[in-house]
C-alpha cells in the first residue's frame, strides 16, 4: 500500500504552488506598469495570461483530487513578491528598472521551475498521470518564460550599462571621423617618446 504521507507532501506542496500562481497574478500586472521596455511590458502581460492558465490547470488537479486548494500561503513567493515590490521602488533609470524587474522575474521563475519539478516527480510516483502530464506542461512554459527573460536580460543589461550615454558617445565619434580627412582617419597619433 502506498505511503499516504507522500500524498499529503504532494497535496501540500500543490497548496503551496496555487498561493504562489495567486500572488503573481496579482504581482505581474505591477511589474508590467513599471517595465520601460515595450518587449518586457507586454512579456509581463503574456506571462499573467499564462499564470491564469497555471492557477486553472491547478484547480483541476485539486478537483480530481477531490482537495481544497487553499489554506496555505506560500511564503517563498511573498518574499520574491515582496524583493520585486522593494526593487520597484527605487530610483533607477528607465533600463536598470528594467534590469532589476528582469532580475525579480527570473528568481521568480526559478522558484516555480524548483517547485514544479519537486511535484511533477511526486505525481509521477504517486501514479497521477493526468495530474503529471497538467504539471509538466506548466513546467515547460515556466522554462520558456526564463529563457526569454534571459534572452531580453542580454539587450537591456547592455543598455543599463550604457545609460544612453554611450549611444551618444558613438554617434559623437562616427561624427568626428567623417569630418576627417580619409587618409587620416583611424590612424593612429604617433607617440612622443621620453629619452
Amino acid at each position: 500500500m502506498p505511503n499516504e504521507g507522500l500524498k499529503e507532501l504532494y497535496v501540500d506542496e500543490l497548496k503551496d504552488l496555487y498561493s504562489a500562481e495567486n500572488q503573481l497574478v496579482k504581482a505581474l500586472p505591477k511589474m508590467a506598469k513599471a517595465a520601460s521596455s515595450e518587449e518586457l511590458r507586454q512579456g509581463f502581460e503574456e506571462h499573467l495570461e499564462q499564470t491564469k492558465e497555471h492557477v486553472a490547470r491547478l484547480e483541476q488537479i485539486f478537483e480530481t483530487l477531490g482537495e481544497s486548494p487553499k489554506g496555505k500561503k506560500c511564503m517563498g513567493m511573498e518574499g520574491l513578491v515582496k524583493e520585486g515590490s522593494e526593487a520597484m521602488e527605487e530610483d533607477f533609470e528607465d533600463a536598470v528598472m528594467d534590469a532589476a524587474l528582469i532580475g525579480a522575474a527570473q528568481r521568480v521563475e526559478h522558484y516555480e521551475i524548483a517547485a514544479y519539478g519537486t511535484v511533477l516527480e511526486f505525481a509521477n510516483v504517486l501514479g497521477e498521470t493526468d495530474a503529471a502530464s497538467l504539471l509538466e506542461e506548466t513546467l515547460n512554459e515556466e522554462k520558456e518564460t526564463d529563457e526569454k527573460l534571459t534572452e531580453l536580460a542580454k539587450e537591456i543589461n547592455f543598455q543599463a550599462n550604457e545609460g544612453g550615454e554611450g549611444m551618444e558617445q558613438d554617434e559623437e565619434v562616427e561624427s568626428e571621423e567623417e569630418e576627417q580627412p580619409k587618409a587620416t582617419r583611424g590612424a593612429r597619433k604617433p607617440t612622443r617618446r621620453v629619452a
